[in-house]
């Protein structure tokens, strides 16, 4: 990966292989910053950005065809974690995935889904 920060506003956030994922998924020339928010900086973000009034658990933005950001929540990720039958922190790592994802250009799914499931299963996310 070109260039991959992690910055955090919250005190936790779970250590994954966020950088061999967004390797995976984007390549290695690709420049990326992964923030975890709190639920205020979420929704200010979903509001400024998107003109949506409610706390989003992940939000990506592509500033460039090689750049991009993405912004976890892990508030709301861990609140949602059991929906989806993944702990609190494999969801924080699936919201990750779906980020990188939509940079990659797809949008919600069945091509979607099935890549989600894919990295999922390769890093071993449960």
């Amino acid at each position: 990966m070109k260039n991959f920060t992690i910055t955090n506003t919250v005190k936790n956030y779970p250590a994954h292989p966020y950088t061999e994922v967004a390797k995976k998924i984007l390549g290695a020339k690709y420049e990326l910053s992964l923030v975890f928010v709190g639920k205020a900086r979420a929704a200010k973000l979903n509001q400024d950005y998107r003109q949506k009034t409610y706390t989003p658990n992940v939000l990506s933005f592509p500033l460039t065809e090689k750049s991009g950001e993405i912004f976890i929540c892990p508030q709301v990720a861990k609140s949602e974690a059991a929906k989806y039958n993944l702990s609190p922190d494999g969801y924080i790592a699936f919201l990750f995935i779906h980020g990188c994802l939509h940079l990659k250009g797809l949008d919600h799914g069945d091509t979607m889904d099935k890549q989600e499931q894919k990295y999922l299963k390769l890093f071993n996310i449960s």
